[in-house]
């Protein structure tokens, strides 16, 4: 199994922290277990291309991922 690491900003952790009965790494294992099922099954789908499009999108992934914390990797 690869480990991924992952910067969540300070307000949600210590949310997350007040609900330690959960396993937020296999929630997040899950997460982007479904996520990467439903484009699977968009990809199979060609009529619903312009959906994959829409998910992938630059402006959406930017908006979405893009964060201060990541621009440091920019120039490595």
């Amino acid at each position: 199994m690869t480990n991924i690491t992952l910067s969540i900003e300070d307000p949600v952790y210590k949310r997350m922290r007040k609900h330690s009965e959960i396993k937020w790494s296999e929630f997040v294992r899950k997460a982007i277990k479904e996520r990467l099922d439903q484009l699977d099954t968009l990809e199979d789908n060609p009529a619903k291309e312009s959906i994959l499009t829409m998910l992938a999108s630059e402006e959406v992934l930017k908006r979405e991922w893009d964060n201060k914390a990541d621009e440091r990797w920019d120039d490595v």
